[in-house]
């Protein structure tokens, strides 16, 4: 239970806009250096193989920190947590700007995903604070998801116009004024938590899980590049699942672990967090490929190909904000998350048939719709059916978790597409091969939601276990 003082409705809603702004945020900042890599390749001295670290290094960061960053929230006070995660994008953003050499930039980078690891999952807390237990919790949820897409499109939007009409460090900049933004209305609209009395952080549980996740991560991207049965992608690959064994031996043992080992016993818990994995490794790719299927395939320019994706962008959006929540009160969570992934599976085995000669509304807009509607009806119910299964002292970690599924979902989706794409397609590929290539990556992304349908659907049938608090309470 929270001890903040009730807010009123203008407040309440006015703080779910400064939540909404930081899912925008946090996913604006992977899309929106696009358009942007070549100008930063060519005045940093990239390499070709190297520049993909503009984006890795943020979601190593992201993916590995955010239970660190819900644990944080827990312990010190989300609103805290959440504003010292803009002072940390804020530095970021401008040492990426000013970047003059490539380890600058990867740093700059990798700063900005530690704010983000910090501001996504205090986010999600803040949220629980202001519309848990109340009617108005769906909604809050609806325009919470729809923020993502929405920061998505805006990204590639503002990365092609700030590129063009500005310079590259500007695609970081544009982040300083929203932070600053967000930071003037934390204090008077956002509510406060004191600090947990017997609060402590698990710094050796905090270690070996960002670094087992960094490690997995890395040596996944990376595989593509240096192969995937070589021997620093096994022995990253082995590092960072030893690390990850360790941490789950630490929080067995810990008195304060990062992550208590029986929030894990609710099946309701793990289903959604395994759809949330399945759904970012899904969805990620598919927003990918189909990006560069439309650009290096049908010809399209940068602006073009981010006008293609705004019918998806705003179904997304209406069905989030008008459908998915009517839906779960009428159908229940595990009908809509299974129902969504089932279509974004259909979804994206029909972009498989894309043709190298293909048209847009042809090949890619009745097929990107069916997979948005999917994706739109799955994201709320299983973002809110994660958080829901933990118990209310431990909001932050269960934010953490399912952020850290989606993000890590994504990296290892993409990562793992990449490698289908490059064998399918081959070296130095003609169009045809790109386009045979991105049909088998579109082909996984679709057996991935499949997955994700079928085990939740499995998983979310078993009856509901309580779970109990570190203080010995049943959480809800």
């Amino acid at each position: 239970m929270s001890t903040h003082p009730p807010l009123s409705p203008t407040k309440r809603w006015l703080g779910l806009a400064l939540i909404a702004t930081a899912q925008f945020v946090v996913i604006m900042d992977t899309s929106i250096i696009g358009v942007a890599l070549p100008d930063i390749q060519r005045d940093l001295g990239f390499t070709p193989e190297s520049l993909s670290w503009v984006f890795n290094a943020y979601v190593v960061a992201f993916g590995g920190l955010l239970l660190l960053g819900g644990r944080l929230a827990d312990v010190f006070g989300a609103r805290k947590i959440f504003a010292l995660g803009w002072v940390v994008l804020i530095v970021g953003s401008i040492l990426a700007g000013a970047a003059s050499s490539i380890g600058l930039e990867i740093t700059g980078r990798a700063i900005q995903g530690a704010g983000s690891a910090m501001i996504a999952p205090a986010a999600l807390t803040l949220l629980m604070m202001l519309f848990g237990g109340s009617r108005d919790l769906p909604k809050a949820f609806a325009v919470y998801g729809a923020a993502a897409p929405v920061g998505g499109s805006a990204g590639v939007f503002l990365g092609g116009v700030l590129t063009e009409y500005a310079s590259w460090p500007w695609v970081f900049y544009v982040t300083v004024p929203i932070a600053v933004l967000v930071l003037a209305f934390t204090a008077t609209t956002l509510p406060r938590t004191p600090r947990k009395p017997s609060g402590s952080i698990d710094v050796a549980g905090a270690l070996t899980v960002t670094a087992g996740l960094a490690a997995v991560v890395y040596a996944v991207v990376n595989a593509p590049e240096v192969g995937w049965l070589t021997a620093p992608t096994l022995g990253v690959l082995a590092g960072g699942i030893g690390l990850l064994g360790i941490f789950f031996v630490i929080q067995a043992r810990s008195r304060n672990p990062l992550l208590r080992l029986g929030l894990l016993r609710a099946p309701q818990l793990g289903a959604a967090n395994g759809a949330q994995l399945l759904l970012g490794a899904a969805w990620v790719s598919m927003w990918f490929f189909l990006n560069l299927y439309l650009q290096q395939v049908l010809g399209a320019s940068s602006f073009a190909a981010g006008a293609a994706l705004l019918p998806m962008t705003g179904l997304v959006v209406l069905v989030m904000l008008a459908w998915a929540p009517r839906l779960q009160q009428r159908f229940g969570a595990r009908s809509l998350i299974v129902t969504g992934l089932l279509l974004l599976a259909a979804g994206l085995v029909w972009l498989s048939f894309v043709r190298p000669d293909g048209s847009y509304v042809v090949d890619v807009l009745p097929a990107s719709l069916l997979a948005a509607l999917g994706m739109s009806l799955a994201f709320v119910p299983s973002l809110g059916t994660a958080i829901n299964a933990a118990p209310a002292a431990e909001t932050g970690v269960a934010s953490g978790l399912v952020s850290t599924s989606y993000q890590i979902g994504s990296a290892l989706g993409l990562a793992a597409l990449t490698a289908v794409v490059h064998v399918v397609s081959g070296t130095d590929p003609s169009r045809v091969d790109l386009t045979q290539g991105y049909s088998a990556a579109f082909v996984g992304a679709g057996a991935l939601a499949l997955v994700g349908a079928v085990v939740t659907a499995v998983a979310m049938s078993r009856p509901r276990v309580p779970v109990a608090a570190s203080d010995g309470t049943i959480g809800r």
